[in-house]
This record gives C-alpha cells, structure tokens and sequence, in this order.
C-alpha cells in the first residue's frame, strides 16, 4: 500500500460551483496545489476572472461564468466544459445563497433563491455533468460528486434563515439518495456539512469582534475552519482513499455539532 498515492489528485479534472470566494475557492487551490485540473464558476464574471487568475498561479484553472439557480444555465456551464473535456472526475457542487428574515416577513423570493442554487442546482448539475462524470468513473476510481451543506442542516441555527436551514437538509438526503442510486455508474456522492468558516455568509460575523468570540466560544476546538480544514476534506473525498465512501455526510466545524 503506497500512502504517497492514496490521497493523489494529480491528473484529474475537476468542477467547483461557486469557487470564486470562500470554502469554493479553498477546495479549488487545493486541488490545484495538488496537480488537478479546474474549473470554477460562479455568478459574477469580473470576480471569478480574477480568482481564475490568481489561482492560475497554482495551477491549470480555467474559469466559465454561469448563473447554477438556472438549468439553462447549467447546460450552458456543461455544454462549454464538453468543448474541452472528454470526462470530469470531480464535480463539487458549492454554490449556495442565504436569506435571513423573521418568520412573519420571510418573503417567497428569498425562500425561492435560496431553494434554487442550494438545492435544485445540485440535483441538475449532477443530473446534466452524468456523461462526463460516467466517462470520468472506473471500478477501482470511481468519479466524485461532493455536495456542501451545512451544520445548519442538521441543527436549528438558531437564526432566521429558513430557506437555508431546511436547503441543506436537503442536500444531505439528496446526497443519499443519490448516492445509491448512481454507484452501479462508478460514480461515488458524498458531501461536506461545514461549520464556522470564513466567507461572504460569515462576513458580518468575522468583521464584527464580539460576534466572533461568541461564535468562537461555541466551538469546542477554540477557532474558525482553516483552508487546509476544508481543501484536506475534500482532497480525502476525490482520491483513492475514499474510493468506497459513498453516501455520507462529513461535519467539518470543530466539535460543535458533538456538543449541541
């Protein structure tokens, strides 16, 4: 057994919804230090170009602007990777969207932004990347979906977020159920539920110093997800060492799930 090899993601090619910021951003320079070939997409072209171009640096990273909330925009991001690849190994699916409003005001928009990129663009881009993801797959390395939930979809946040909390349920349920159904395809699903991460969610929270020790103080390991902690996982769940993995949720937020 050669542990050198088992965590090696050189070579492979990869898709990250929502890469141009936070923990999408972080898997996509960890695949890239780590000798993958990636594609990220996001939203907001200007953005994601210069992301691309920083971590191009790193790496073969090729940016694609789409809008995930919609299937036409989902074919579109397909239709354009199918120009230059033959096959994907590995799809993560990391755009989402948050809305927070109290209960009596939470207004069906936000409710239906959220449920769109957070949900519904998983279940189609995994649905339209099938045939590369098929062409990527084998029966010693199968191809990988990962999908990014939340703690918050496994406990009450405690914050209005509806919309989010009851999308990433979903996301965790969708991840097994998709996971048995597409393993006869050499195709491993399994997802991320982080906890207290930097990013554009975050931001109001690491900009604000009280909100930050309290967050902090909730959180048995003492201190916030690090770009190792989430590219670590996700490197784990793209290679060989998790080649029989599929159908699992891994909580990445310090211990604080384990003591709620």
């Amino acid at each position: 057994m050669n542990m050198r090899s088992l965590f090696d993601v050189s070579g492979k090619v990869a898709v990250v919804s929502g890469g141009s910021s936070g923990i999408g951003a972080m898997m996509a320079r960890g695949l890239l230090e780590n000798g993958a070939k990636v594609y990220i997409t996001a939203r907001k072209a200007e953005r994601l170009e210069a992301k691309a171009k920083e971590l191009s640096e790193l790496g073969e990273c090729i940016a694609i602007q789409s809008d995930m909330s919609k299937v036409e925009g989902i074919e579109a991001l397909v239709e354009e990777i199918g120009k230059h690849e033959d096959r994907i190994d590995i799809l993560i699916n990391n755009a989402g969207a948050n809305w927070s409003a109290p209960l009596e005001d939470f207004p069906e928009k936000g409710w239906d932004k959220v449920m769109d990129i957070n949900i519904k663009s998983i279940f189609f881009a995994t649905q339209k990347f099938l045939p590369l993801l098929k062409a990527g797959g084998n029966a010693d390395e199968p191809a990988r979906v990962i999908n990014i939930a939340s703690i918050n979809g496994i406990r009450n946040s405690g914050m209005p977020t509806y919309a989010y909390s009851a999308s990433k349920s979903g996301v965790i349920h969708l991840t097994e159920h998709l996971a048995t159904d597409l393993a006869s395809s050499r195709i491993n699903v399994n997802a991320i539920a982080p906890g207290f991460f930097p990013s554009d969610m975050t931001k109001q929270i690491v900009e604000n110093d009280e909100m930050t020790k309290f967050a902090l103080s909730q959180i048995p390991r003492g201190r916030m997800g690090k770009p190792e902690d989430i590219a670590g996982t996700a490197i784990f769940l793209c290679s060989e060492a998790s080649s029989w993995m599929t159908g699992q949720t891994i909580v990445l937020d310090g211990g604080m799930i384990s003591t709620a």
